[in-house]
């Protein structure tokens, strides 16, 4: 990793800067300001050093302001004189030789605004006179001589204000020094907090690298736990903190253990003027929330070096009089109980065990499951009951800790349980053991334990809705629907939820869905009842039948909104978040952005020491296989593949069709086609065995695109039975392939892209153009290639067997130009032969034949004249 900082090129500022600085009319020159550390010196100097003329650098300090002309003294020589006029004199005849205008000199001055009075004057007198450049920078909210003020003001230097980096400009700067791509939650946290500040980026970005809170996983850069700042950075920070007086300090004390806070319970417990005083110098804000005013820190950092400053001793005790002003309310709502049950955990305060518990409920419900945790254990080792228990297991488990989870579970006796505790604690069991585990048949032998001794009509909803959940992820669709619609009619929200998590992802899969968006309604009313993260597995169900229905901007919002719910909880909820996004951004055709996002969802979930085994991450690693298959990257593209497949088992036994369909892919993108169609069409057939419907169908239509021509009476059929415009256009395309209709093929490719199927919409445009050149109509053939092209560089420069082939069309059989395209990747004649199921001398016919109509020598030349006419994979 490079230790070197570079330059963030502000292309903006930087040609306004250059431009003041060339300009020989209105103005000579240019006032950068803003913040101290966003950047002005930096970039005043990048600026002045692509001029050809001299430069000449001062710098405004504390100690020089009672020396006459003191920044200027190296430049102009030492005077005698005492008289500012003549010294004036003197330093303007040292500066500039007399009779000589130096308009391609550049006086630079940093923080001009330190400048003492005689210098800010000097350098008034020579902007006026218009003898040389001027560039200064003048730091945000300080006092200005009043010569310096008017060089903007008067027009004499062009006054530009510098801002903080955008987010994108933090990010390229961090991972420009990582090396690598940093997560976006993580670039989101350093981001903010550092408020975009250059100086506080790299100092946040090198004490977290430090502290080892900055950690690279599965190539990914990650920031886990607080941000860290360099003692450095704390030194100059701690600088301003030291000129704040006592009484405002102590309501920033306040504020760093309980941002944000009502204003007016600060003001209760650090008085108005202090908090008036703290707003006046800029060190907090006043924002208005729900109708109620909020105080916030005016940048994070603030809040971080005031933290480190405040003993042990010191924080419990002003936690303490936070915890007891906050109590003198009502405490109403998730939030409020969250923030008092923390602040009393570590406050010198009795805990009430009651709020504890309630706020854990809170947090996990809230997807902050780390901080549920801290609160489930604190409750359980106070009381060691049962509610406290499960709790605390529930947040283990979402964070793969799935040995403790069982080991504490496993204390408590079924025979010792109520009937509502025993639901409560089987169903606790078999997510952990199904899920995080990977047992599904002792997951299974728990949900028999509940069947059997849950009598209560009230409670059976709860059984039979986790059944369905473990009913679909087993492949037993059909089982997992019925289950799902015998009890969403339950008043109980974990019934609900289960059966939506179910049920939706069963319809889904079974092609049946427009009946899921009712289903995900009904969720909806019940959401906040349950495990905030369960949100995200179960909405998978809801955005594959909207994609498979081909509502895609639908399921992109629908996504979009689970990703913003994401935000409350911390890295699982927004690892869980980006699959589902990621799911839709792979349909569309926004490969490079879907790679990336399932690249730092898999980073994201990789917790816990069952990482493993825990089961949420395998939809992300079967649809990153597919992304890397596409886009060309063979070899990441087998290793997420291999990973998927050492995830599978009877656990996740229903994404098994799926994964054929990446592994169909990454044959396709090495020029394997007649594999590639055996992997769709066996994929499509355990898919119509277990019900499937809905993959049967997609896994047909990528057999179809990859050149098989007999799928049409069955996607004809799946038409008819599945939900969805894709279905129908896919059994058009069949249909059309199957005679090699081209105008056929040109009108099932113009409705997949109605539709905003892209890489479908390519491929039959692809196919479409084969279908015309076979015919000898050239023009229609050229400008569906056209079209293809297009789109396949719109979907990130997509790779298929199809696109290739309408590229760069041969004289060749399909089997002639698949064994080509083997022979080029390497493969002997045996290899060939062993993949395909053909005999040697079979293969060798092939390889003789194809070099006979390409007109070359031998294989190796046939080799060569493959790879010409296909593009390189991005790996290889």
């Amino acid at each position: 990793m490079s230790q070197r900082w570079p330059l963030i090129r502000r292309q903006a500022e930087f040609d306004a800067i250059t431009a003041s600085l060339k300009a020989r009319s209105e103005c000579c020159g240019v006032v950068l300001t803003g913040d101290p550390g966003v950047g002005k010196t930096t970039l005043a100097r990048f600026a002045t050093e692509s001029l050809p003329g001299e430069v000449r650098w001062v710098a405004g300090t504390e100690s020089a302001r009672s020396i006459p002309l003191g920044v200027f003294a190296h430049l102009v020589g030492a005077s005698t004189s005492r008289d500012p006029v003549t010294l004036l004199s003197t330093a303007r005849q040292a500066l500039i030789h007399d009779g000589d205008t130096h308009q391609d000199m550049v006086i630079g001055v940093d923080d001009a605004h330190l400048l003492d009075q005689l210098s800010a004057t000097f350098l008034h007198q020579l902007a006026l006179d218009r003898v040389v450049n001027i560039v200064a920078t003048v730091r945000s909210g300080e006092t200005v001589p009043d010569a310096i003020t008017s060089l903007w003001k008067d027009g004499h230097l062009l006054r530009l204000e510098l801002m903080p980096f955008t987010r994108e400009q933090s990010i390229e700067l961090v991972e420009s020094v990582l090396d690598g791509p940093l997560e976006g939650l993580s670039a989101d946290m350093i981001w903010e907090a550092s408020g975009g500040n250059a100086l506080f980026v790299r100092h946040l970005v090198e004490g977290a690298l430090e502290a080892g809170t900055l950690r690279r996983s599965g190539g990914v850069w990650q920031l886990r736990g607080r941000a860290a700042i360099t003692s450095e950075l704390a030194s100059l920070l701690e600088t301003r903190i030291e000129k704040i007086p006592s009484d405002v300090l102590h309501a920033l004390q306040l504020l760093t253990f309980c941002e944000p806070l009502d204003l007016d319970v600060l003001c209760a417990l650090a008085g108005e003027n202090a908090v008036e005083e703290a707003e006046r110098r800029g060190l907090v804000r006043i924002v208005e929330e729900r109708h109620h005013l909020d105080v916030r820190y005016t940048h994070p950092l603030f809040a971080e070096v005031i933290r480190r400053r405040v003993g042990r001793a010191a924080g419990r005790r002003l936690r303490g009089k936070l915890v007891q002003e906050l109590s003198n309310g009502a405490v109403t709502g998730a939030a409020h109980r969250i923030r008092l049950a923390e602040l009393a955990l570590d406050s010198d305060h009795s805990v009430d065990p009651a709020l504890l518990a309630s706020a854990a409920a809170d947090a996990i419900g809230l997807a902050n499951v780390p901080l549920g945790e801290r609160l489930a254990r604190a409750a359980f080792e106070e009381t060691g009951d049962f509610g406290a228990a499960d709790l605390l297991a529930r947040a283990l488990l979402w964070q793969g800790h799935a040995a403790e989870a069982e080991a504490l579970l496993l204390a408590f006796s079924p025979d010792s349980l109520t009937q509502a505790q025993l639901v409560r604690w089987g169903t606790s069991r078999i997510a952990n053991l199904f899920w995080a585990l990977g047992d599904s048949e002792k997951a299974d032998d728990v949900l028999a334990v509940l069947r059997e001794r849950v009598t209560k009509p009230s409670l059976l909803p709860v059984v039979e809705g986790i059944g369905s959940v473990c009913a679909v992820f087993e492949n037993r669709p059909q089982e997992a629907v019925d289950a799902a619609c015998a009890v969403l009619a339950s008043e109980r929200p974990w019934a609900v939820e289960w059966a939506f998590f179910g049920g939706g992802l069963a319809l889904a899969l079974m092609g049946r869905g427009d009946e899921v968006p009712a289903l995900a309604a009904r969720s909806a009313a019940v959401a906040e009842q349950i495990d905030g993260l369960l949100r995200f597995p179960a909405g998978h169900g809801e955005i594959l039948a909207l994609t498979m229905t081909g509502h895609f901007d639908r399921a992109q919002r629908r996504a979009e909104q689970y990703l913003a719910f994401a935000s409350s909880g911390r890295y699982l909820a927004w690892g869980l978040a980006n699959i589902l996004v990621g799911t839709v951004e792979l349909v569309r055709g926004r490969f490079t952005a879907a790679a990336q996002r399932l690249e730092q969802a898999i980073a994201a979930l990789d917790v816990g020491d069952t990482a493993d085994a825990v089961s949420w991450s395998v939809p992300a690693y079967i649809a990153l296989g597919q992304t890397y298959a596409v886009l060309g990257r063979i070899h990441e593209g087998q290793r997420v593949v291999s990973e998927a497949r050492a995830r599978s088992g009877r656990h996740v036994a229903v994404f098994g069709p799926q994964l054929e369909l990446s592994a169909a892919w990454l044959a396709a993108a090495q020029g394997e086609t007649s594999q590639a169609i055996a992997l769709a069409r066996s994929a499509a057939e355990s898919a119509a065995a277990a019900g499937q419907f809905g993959v049967e169908a997609a896994a047909l239509h990528l057999a179809t695109r990859f050149g098989d021509h007999s799928t049409a009476p069955r996607l004809a059929a799946l038409a008819e039975q599945c939900d969805g415009e894709l279905v129908r256009i896919a059994a058009a395309q069949a249909s059309a392939s199957a005679s090699s209709d081209g105008p056929g093929l040109a009108a099932a490719a113009d409705r997949f892209r109605t539709v905003g199927a892209l890489p479908d919409a390519a491929d039959a445009y692809a196919q479409a153009a084969i279908a015309f050149l076979r015919a000898d109509i050239k023009r229609l053939s050229v400008e569906c290639a056209a079209t293809a092209a297009a789109l396949a560089d719109e979907c990130d420069r997509m790779l298929s067997p199809a696109l290739v082939e309408a590229a760069h069309p041969l004289p060749l059989t399909i089997r002639e130009r698949e064994i080509a395209s083997m022979v080029a990747a390497g493969l002997s004649n045996r290899h060939i032969a062993d993949r395909l199921f053909l005999s040697v001398r079979t293969v060798e016919g092939h390889i003789y034949r194809a070099c006979i109509k390409l007109g070359v020598a031998d294989r190796n030349e046939l080799a060569q004249l493959m790879n010409l006419t296909t593009r390189p994979t991005k790996n290889e």
